[in-house]
């Protein structure tokens, strides 16, 4: 008997193909990116530290690059970027501007100074730690990304007026302390604070990368839909021989 795709099972399984594909490709798609990713910080972080220049850079040639500046902090006007967590412990990073002294023109660009558990969260609480005149910051550069799809379904909306932050937005930022801030923000590298915090060097070498395992699943996943759905469609013996109820002519 000729294979016979019932109706109602292959609209289900067609576009359930499709998808379980598409997320497989994605996830391919995704391994790259996250190779690149971990190439990038691995060989980046740990090499010869370069003045930072001025001015916006581009993304490409200077995320994770280790670099040096020179300026002074403003504490009163820290910002916290919430629901971040060190060892498994939940608080949040400082991001602190600092008026540049090493170079003309005091520009002003933002600080990642590092982690603090929620109980720390008021500065009054961390007083060795508010670092006064001029400081040398070494760390590594990170550029925002825009906020898009799922997670921004997800992610809560920064309120700038009661700063809560839950994604640095370099131009929310830039309008609450009234500067025009760059395209980045520097991860303070500082192994050590005073009174201990806030926590410095808040970037991974170790990342996981688990994309090809999940291509792998997803793909998985579609060849056995394939199967089942070629199994179901299989013609039974008794289809293919006859009902076996039929009698010899006499």
């Amino acid at each position: 008997m000729a294979f016979r795709p019932k109706l109602i099972p292959t609209l289900f399984t067609l576009p359930a193909l499709v998808v379980l594909i598409a997320l497989g490709v994605w996830q391919l798609q995704r391994l790259g990116w996250k190779e690149d990713l971990i190439d990038k910080l691995q060989s980046r972080s740990v090499a010869e530290v370069v003045q930072l220049p001025t001015g916006s850079l581009d993304r490409e040639a200077w995320e994770y690059r280790r670099v040096r500046v020179t300026g002074r902090f403003h504490h009163d006007e820290e910002m916290h970027l919430l629901n971040r967590s060190l060892n498994g412990n939940p608080g949040l990073h400082v991001l602190t501007p600092m008026t540049r002294t090493d170079v003309a023109g005091e520009p002003t660009i933002l600080v990642n100074r590092g982690w603090v558990p929620f109980d720390r969260k008021d500065p009054e609480t961390r007083p060795e730690g508010q670092l006064e005149g001029e400081v040398t910051v070494e760390g590594i550069l990170r550029f925002p990304r825009e906020v898009t799809g799922l997670q921004r379904v997800f992610l809560p909306e920064n309120e700038p007026d009661n700063n809560m932050w839950y994604d640095a937005n370099i131009g929310q930022m830039s309008t609450r302390i009234g500067a025009d801030l760059p395209n980045y923000y520097l991860v303070d590298g500082r192994e050590e604070t005073p009174g201990l915090y806030p926590v410095g060097k808040q970037w991974r070498l170790d990342i996981r990368n688990d994309h090809l395992q999940y291509a792998l699943t997803w793909f998985f996943l579609a060849g056995a839909l394939a199967v089942i759905y070629v199994l179901y469609h299989r013609p039974k013996r008794a289809e293919e021989d006859g009902d076996g109820n039929g009698t010899e002519a006499s």
